[in-house]
């Protein structure tokens, strides 16, 4: 699938501490509810013993996640973080397991669901930033994202009859024909579902099932994109010096069929979401289980009364990024740009510099949109799940889109906003991923806001027409190579850097202690 920056970069709009295992995970859930015509009494979950979800799917929000998607919801819905229990009070039994499966991704999940009618299996991955891929169904290898309509038929020894007459009466993006274990699948991806009145027409189908996409944007037949890479990006423009934000915008009217209007639109209302985000988090928030309280209110404060030290607008870039976290850390409503875990240094730093600049909403959105390209080139050719690249493949992607948004806003050159990218990006790489006790706030409240502080120095470095030296596609592909050569303990499994020290093993103790306490007294939290 395509790269698309509201799909994949700049999004969603959810609630939780971790996109890849929060928004994803109610994705797969959403899927799995649909596969079962949201009629199913029995949920087995099984994660591989060696992947990251063993240790981290309570605290980090996959339960939270799917189970809310096996309810049906949205990811930025209000009742997300008591779902387990809602699910639970539907009359649904829910077993999670640890398994021993070799599964070669540390975000995999396989769910059996089970009703009086029918049983199903469905395995999937988390694959960062709240995308996932459904890679199993009932023992047929498939690829789904959740970006179209899927129609899926149980056949009965006549698959290839049924695509021959779906071909010939359906307009459908791919026709695909599944076999295994003598049995077939024939799934069909499109705009819309397969009618009733073209599936009476088929022969030998046994069973039928409509997936709904979970994606903002659709994909559609024979898409292309203008480029996939930093380097055909620069090729593309010719030496013209289009602005970043306007590449962007041609590449995803071309990935979406949207147009510039609609992109910019799209992006305003982000802007929008994260303002009323910041400004609750600088109001104040609660929330029982976390780490850190609300602090960034007297950071306004201090700096509202000049007792902080002068940084400029680096401070209320502080103050904007620190906001952000704590809005996550206590399930408010984030923009995972591109993660939730990382949600907080692209967007923090784009609308303090553009507000302390005088600039409108719409020129956040053009800076934003400027940032999603350099992401789509990461998300093309890596990831930005810290379970398989560490906090380098988050906070560091962070710090690369936000470098090239902050020279967009400053009407830096195309070639200035690269660079900015690759610097920033280039004084991150290595950056493991260890999550103090579990939640994604410490260390990240302070690897946002370094995040965000080496976009600035990076992009005003660019400004002034420093060299980068590595271009950024090469740059990506270090940090790709890179990844591979760190341990699994440091990429947020909950095994190694911090979360390992006394005092996090003692804050995780307390943690649990008071979790169990408040579900003694009735809490929702499963």
């Amino acid at each position: 699938m395509l790269v698309s920056i509201f799909n994949d970069v700049i999004g969603p709009v959810m609630r939780g501490p971790s996109s890849s295992h929060c928004a994803a995970a109610l994705r797969i859930g959403r899927l799995a509810r649909d596969l079962m015509d949201a009629d199913f009494s029995d949920v087995l979950v099984e994660f591989d013993r060696n992947g990251s979800l063993p240790t981290t799917h309570d605290t980090q929000g996959s339960d939270m996640g799917l189970f809310g998607g096996l309810m049906g919801w949205d990811a930025a819905d209000a009742r997300l973080p008591g779902s387990p229990q809602a699910l639970r009070d539907s009359g649904v039994r829910i077993s999670i397991e640890t398994v021993d499966a070799g599964d070669p991704h540390p975000n995999t999940y396989r769910l059996t669901l089970h009703s009086v009618r029918e049983t199903h299996t469905l395995h999937a991955i988390s694959t960062g930033g709240g995308m996932m891929e459904v890679i199993d169904l009932d023992g047929f290898r498939v690829s789904m994202f959740g970006d179209c309509c899927q129609t899926l038929l149980w056949v009965a020894g006549q698959g290839s009859e049924v695509v021959a007459a779906l071909q010939a009466g359906f307009a459908a993006d791919a026709i695909l024909l599944h076999e295994a274990d003598g049995k077939q699948l024939v799934e069909v991806k499109a705009a819309d579902f397969v009618s009733d009145d073209v599936l009476s027409t088929l022969h030998g189908v046994r069973s039928i099932k409509r997936l709904g996409p979970v994606l903002p944007v659709l994909s559609r037949q024979n898409t292309r994109v203008p480029f996939g890479s930093c380097a055909e990006m620069l090729d593309h423009d010719a030496g013209r010096g289009t602005p970043l934000w306007q590449l962007a915008v041609q590449y995803e009217m071309a990935r979406g069929g949207l147009s510039e209007t609609e992109v910019v639109a799209k992006m305003v209302d982000i802007v929008r979401i994260v303002r009323l985000s910041i400004a609750e988090g600088i109001a104040g928030t609660h929330y029982d289980d976390r780490v850190l309280g609300h602090q960034s209110g007297r950071f306004d404060e201090l700096l509202r009364a000049g007792k902080l030290l002068d940084g400029g607008a680096l401070n209320r870039i502080i103050l904007y990024v620190t906001s952000l976290m704590e809005v996550k850390s206590s399930m408010g409503v984030i923009v995972a740009a591109p993660t939730a875990g990382a949600c907080a240094a692209l967007p923090g730093a784009v609308i303090a510099m553009a507000e302390a600049m005088g600039l409108d909403e719409e020129a956040m959105a053009r800076a934003l949109l400027a940032s999603g390209l350099i992401g789509v080139f990461i998300a093309t050719r890596w990831t930005f799940a810290a379970e398989v690249g560490g906090c380098q493949a988050e906070g560091g992607s962070a710090a690369c889109m936000a470098a090239a948004a902050l020279v967009t806003l400053a009407d830096g050159t195309l070639t200035q906003a690269v660079a900015a990218s690759s610097m920033a990006f280039q004084s991150m790489l290595g950056l493991i991923c260890d999550p103090v006790a579990n939640r994604v706030e410490v260390p990240c409240l302070g690897k946002n806001v370094m995040a965000a502080s080496n976009a600035l120095a990076c992009a005003n470095m660019a400004l002034a027409d420093y060299d980068p030296v590595i271009p950024l596609d090469e740059v990506i592909e270090t940090a790709k190579q890179v990844a591979t050569r760190m341990p699994r303990e440091v990429r947020c499994t909950n095994l190694g850097g911090l979360s390992l020290t006394p005092t996090a093993q003692a804050l995780e103790a307390n943690l649990a202690a008071r979790r169990a306490a408040a579900c003694g007294t009735g809490c929702a939290c499963g």
